[in-house]
């Protein structure tokens, strides 16, 4: 079973950027469609980017669209985030996935291993 670890997350100032990471384990890597979300206090949690099974394809939620970027590095098992231009809305735990073999991108259902994740906060 495939295990996800977080990291990079921590205290910024509206401006600032960020770069999450995202350690996989226990599995094939290459082979998964990954997803970041982020979920704020009180907060449903809400879908910020993926990538499709083959990695051509990306998404990204129209709050973060222009500012942020997912890549990752298949020999490292490793999702990234590239935060940019950090603004107070965007203080959440950000959470890592691997997706499910169908549905959306876009809810978290669809999506079956999570990791921990890690805090951002946005603040002067």
């Amino acid at each position: 079973q495939v295990q996800l670890v977080e990291s990079g997350g921590g205290l910024a100032q509206p401006g600032d950027s960020l770069r999450l990471s995202c350690t996989a384990s226990g599995g094939t890597f290459s082979n998964y469609a990954m997803g970041w979300f982020r979920q704020a206090p009180g907060k449903e949690r809400d879908f910020v980017s993926a990538f499709s099974r083959s990695a051509t394809t990306t998404y990204y939620s129209d709050s973060v669209k222009g500012r942020f970027t997912i890549s990752r590095d298949n020999a490292k098992n490793t999702l990234y985030l590239q935060v940019n231009s950090l603004k107070p809305e965007d203080t959440a735990v950000y959470y890592c996935a691997v997706r499910g073999n169908s549905g959306s991108y876009f809810y978290a259902e669809n999506y079956h291993v999570w990791g921990q994740g890690t805090q951002v906060t946005v603040s002067s």
